[in-house]
Order: structure tokens, then sequence, then C-alpha cells
């Protein structure tokens, strides 16, 4: 059942691009004028999860992140800012093939995440060595 509260929480996370924590969505929550308590907020993320309607992330970090996009998509993640883009681009049909041959898996999802560097922290890094090369 789709409570208010529910319907409130899927809602923000389906406008949201960022993947937000807990934390972050009841942040979100709050912007929009609603004061629900944690557990409801938390309560309401199990049930969206188990009913399929939005999936959750864990990457390397202990906070567990949510997606309302719920089709299997790569996903890009910044190892300096923490940054989560997604990445709406086909699996070649060949890797997940020899995948399955080479594993014997029966794949049910695939969550596949990539790590690296943003083009906002590889700017920050450049201005940063810049800054560094003047003062020597």
């Amino acid at each position: 059942m789709l409570t208010a509260q529910r319907r409130a929480v899927y809602e923000t996370l389906k406008e949201c691009r960022t993947h937000p924590t807990a934390a972050e969505l009841i942040d979100l929550l709050r912007e929009r004028g609603y004061h629900f308590a944690y557990g409801t907020v938390y309560n309401s993320l199990r049930y969206l999860v188990e009913s399929g309607m939005i999936r959750e992330l864990k990457f390397r970090e202990t906070a567990s992140r949510y997606d309302a996009v719920t089709e299997d998509h790569p996903h890009l993640v910044c190892e300096r800012c923490g940054r989560v883009e997604e990445v709406f681009a086909d699996m070649p049909k060949e890797w997940l093939s020899r995948l399955t041959e080479h594993t014997g898996y029966r794949l049910r999802r695939l969550h596949v995440v990539a790590e690296g560097v943003c083009r906002e922290c590889q700017r920050q890094e450049a201005e940063g060595e810049g800054r560094e090369a003047t003062h020597v």
C-alpha cells in the first residue's frame, strides 16, 4: 500500500538524480515541507525497495544510496567527492554472454560500478597543482 508518506518519499526520489542517502533524502523532504520522522523515511525506503519501486545501492561507503531508476544500468562513482552518476548505455551482449558462460550464473540483475575521478575533481586537482607549482 502506497501511503502518503511513501508516495512523498518515492516522488522526491524520482525527481532526484543524486542517488541520495536516507539522511540526504530527509533533508530534501524537509525542503519540500515534509517533516517525517526518521523511522518513517527508513521504513518507507525499505518498503519501496522490497516492492521493487526503487533500488538500494551500496558502494564503498557505509550508508546506502537510493535510485528510482530500477532498470539495470551502470554507475560511475567519484573516488574524491563521492558523486554518483548514471550511465544509460547497454552492456555489450558479448561480455554478458562470456560472463554467464564463464561463471555458470543465470543473471537476474546486473549492477556495474566504475570508479574514478569526476571532471570537477579533476579540475580542482589541476588548479591545485598549478597553485603549488607557482609557490615553489
